[in-house]
């Protein structure tokens, strides 16, 4: 047995450690260190409960709009407060541009590179891939970046600034749009359109959406040539390289539902996905616990739900090897991110291919890629539903004592706020975020978390101390460590 220490991880969100124990050729298990403490639980205590709005954006600087949403969520739960429907529909919007700018990022600079490496230099499609992605001079990677730099003054005109955006309030937005923006607005996201439609998809976005099933899919890339944009480019080497048989998930898949609208019903479903099962059933997040057993933190009580949790610094206890818990739901593992979205809101072409391989590497990636087509139109439609003489916010008192919980979909998946207010002033508050649950450690029971089952079986080539496999499997997941430890 050969044991690798994998880490610090480049081209990912904060600092990442994987322990792997090795055994003829292939990871026999795994452990994921979250090596980075910072403690915004043990920050808010004693604060305003408003204070939340400025501190908890600043838990990440690439998904900022994410953490703002929830935590405004979770304050309006505490108050009893209802944004108006422009509020809803602007927060909709300002959320889609960060997780879709997180997705472009994804692909173009973090996950597409490593097939730029030498290990891949006798594929037939190495060259196609070393001139569009190689780190720093891909010519593809260049003009993402610029269209992502276009894409994120939409938020420059709600929110004022990126990151970090104060706009997003408990009642809705504090940011009217006007008639001659909303033009403005239309334009950007129609250019980020062009950008998708020409140079990653070559074809419209609707008819991306559009594919069903796998063999719709297979047909789509027979139809033109096989490095015709950035899709069929993916797809010829993750069929070739075998993707759809690397990093198998754990086969139930949460996803908390986004973008409400003024009737309440999200854009995208909340729910489960049971894979083993093939069915989808409602989520209760009553059964979430947090299990510190393994991590860095005092686990006085054994597994708590948020609502009553504690994160407590330990970092002598025996046995613990990262500052991250463990959520579990109903005492299961669980995967959550753009694939289990869309599993949970049944789009046909996630669910045929999930049925045939199950979750890895290439269905996380093709489940990205599809939420991009899915979500510009989207987004079209809530700026013209924009209603630019009506309110954007509610305003409302903050109870003395009351308790909230505020969810969302960042574009790595479910995240959480439980706030409690005694008072007036915050006693407790706690937030599980997606890298939270995919990149947990083992539970009480010694069972692995999402990432460290998926890296099992993983091949380790002769000489490698940094697998590439590994890291194909790890990006997969998409981590935000800075979010995971909070």
């Amino acid at each position: 047995m050969t044991r690798l220490i994998v880490g610090p991880f480049n081209r990912v969100e904060g600092d990442l450690e994987v322990r792997l124990e090795v055994v003829g050729g292939a990871v026999q298990s795994a452990h994921v260190n979250s090596t980075m403490y910072r403690g915004f639980e043990q920050i808010l205590q004693g604060k305003v409960p408003y204070d939340a709005m400025v501190y908890v954006p600043r838990i990440c600087g690439i998904c900022s709009v994410s953490q703002s949403v929830a935590a405004a969520r979770a304050l309006a739960d505490a108050i009893g407060v209802a944004p108006p429907p422009n509020g809803l529909l602007v927060t909709n919007v300002m959320l889609a541009t960060e997780n879709l700018a997180d997705h472009l990022t994804h692909f173009y600079l973090f996950f597409m590179p490593d097939f730029a490496r030498p290990v891949y230099a006798a594929q037939p499609w190495h060259g196609a891939v070393q001139e569009r992605f190689a780190a720093l001079q891909g010519s593809h990677a260049r003009l993402a970046l610029a269209a992502r730099q276009r894409w994120f003054t939409l938020l420059g005109t709600l929110g004022g600034k990126w990151p970090h955006t104060q706009s997003i309030q408990p009642g809705g937005s504090s940011r009217a749009v006007e008639a001659a923006e909303r033009i403005r607005l239309l334009a950007r996201i129609r250019e980020f359109r062009s950008f998708l439609e020409q140079t990653l998809f070559c074809a419209p976005l609707e008819a991306i959406a559009a594919i069903d099933s796998e063999a719709a899919l297979r047909a789509w890339h027979t139809g033109a040539g096989a490095d015709s944009g950035d899709l069929r480019l993916f797809l010829t080497l993750a069929w070739q390289l075998g993707l759809d048989r690397l990093g198998a998930g754990p086969g139930l898949y949460m996803s908390n539902g986004s973008y409400p609208g003024a009737d309440g019903v999200p854009a995208f479903a909340r729910g489960l996905w049971d894979g083993a099962l093939g069915q989808a059933r409602p989520l209760d997040p009553a059964g979430i616990a947090e299990d510190a057993t393994h991590a860095w933190l005092d686990d006085a009580g054994g597994a708590r739900h948020p609502a009553v949790g504690l994160t407590v610094p330990a970092p002598d206890k025996p046995g613990a090897y990262t500052w991250n818990k463990a959520p579990r739901l109903d005492g299961r593992v669980l995967e959550t991110g753009a694939l289990a979205r869309q599993l949970v809101n049944g789009h046909p072409l996630m669910r045929d291919v999930v049925a045939r391989c199950g979750g890895n590497v290439y269905t996380r990636e093709l489940a990205r890629l599809l939420e991009l087509a899915l979500v510009v139109p989207l987004m079209e439609q809530w700026i013209t539903a924009l209603r630019i003489d009506e309110p954007y916010f509610t305003p409302a008192e903050l109870p003395e004592h009351a308790d909230g919980v505020g969810q969302t979909e960042a574009a790595r998946g479910s995240l959480g706020h439980w706030v409690a207010i005694r008072g007036g002033k915050i006693a407790n508050y706690q937030i599980v975020a997606p890298t939270s649950w995919n990149f947990s450690p083992r539970d009480a029971a010694g069972v692995p978390g999402a990432l460290e089952a998926a890296l099992v079986g993983a091949p380790v080539l002769a000489g490698e101390d940094t697998p590439v496999a590994v890291q194909h499997i790890v990006r997969s997941f998409d981590p935000c460590m800075v979010c995971t430890v909070h």
